[in-house]
């Protein structure tokens, strides 16, 4: 996939994110948003690739109301996401689904899937084995344009309306997409949520 149309699935993506803030909350189709920080490329899944791009990702999220298609418990709500790198490395825009169970009183465990494009690498670059090893050993090779996005939230609600939120997310495609490599990329980090 080139860079325009990638360009274009970004831009895609938050023009959607834009649209949907914008969107009347008395319509009750957005349950909350979520905004903060993510150290990125972090020592979680993919130890031997951690800390191989700078910076740190702001990371913006609306989650929408509850499908309702699996009962109370178990339906998920969609969500539309983007993670900007402040440092110009990968920065990624998702869609997906997350649940939200709530575990104790004011605390939620809130697991999620989606589908993401990103602006990072897909392999290696350099015309010689020694500019290929410099190239990798500051860059992730991704390996696909298309990777899956996997979450992990827990949420301690402050009052009605607010919330923090520890987040984990991981982009891999797991060598179902694309070819090539797939070192996968860790991101923690810290959310305030505004629930409507």
């Amino acid at each position: 996939m080139g860079v325009k149309m990638l360009e274009k699935k970004f831009a895609l993506a938050l023009a959607g994110l834009g649209i949907a803030v914008n969107l009347p909350a008395h319509a009750e189709i957005l349950d909350n948003v979520r905004v903060g920080v993510l150290d990125h490329n972090v020592e979680v899944l993919t130890p031997k690739n951690s800390n191989k791009e700078p910076g740190v990702n702001v990371s913006a999220e609306l989650q929408f109301s509850k499908l309702n298609i699996l009962g109370e418990t178990w339906s998920p709500h969609p969500y539309i996401m983007a993670s900007v790198n402040t440092e110009g490395a990968t920065s990624y825009a998702a869609v997906g689904l997350e649940w939200d169970f709530e575990i104790f009183q004011g605390w939620h465990l809130q697991p999620g899937i989606g589908y993401t494009v990103h602006t990072g690498e897909l392999e290696s670059q350099g015309s010689t084995p020694e500019e290929r090893a410099d190239f990798e050993s500051t860059h992730l090779l991704l390996g696909s344009r298309d990777l899956f996005r996997t979450s992990l939230a827990v949420t301690k609600d402050i009052n009605e309306h607010w919330g923090v939120q520890l987040i984990y997310d991981h982009l891999s495609h797991g060598q179902m997409l694309g070819n090539g490599r797939n070192q996968g990329l860790d991101d923690v980090g810290l959310r305030v949520v505004y629930n409507f």
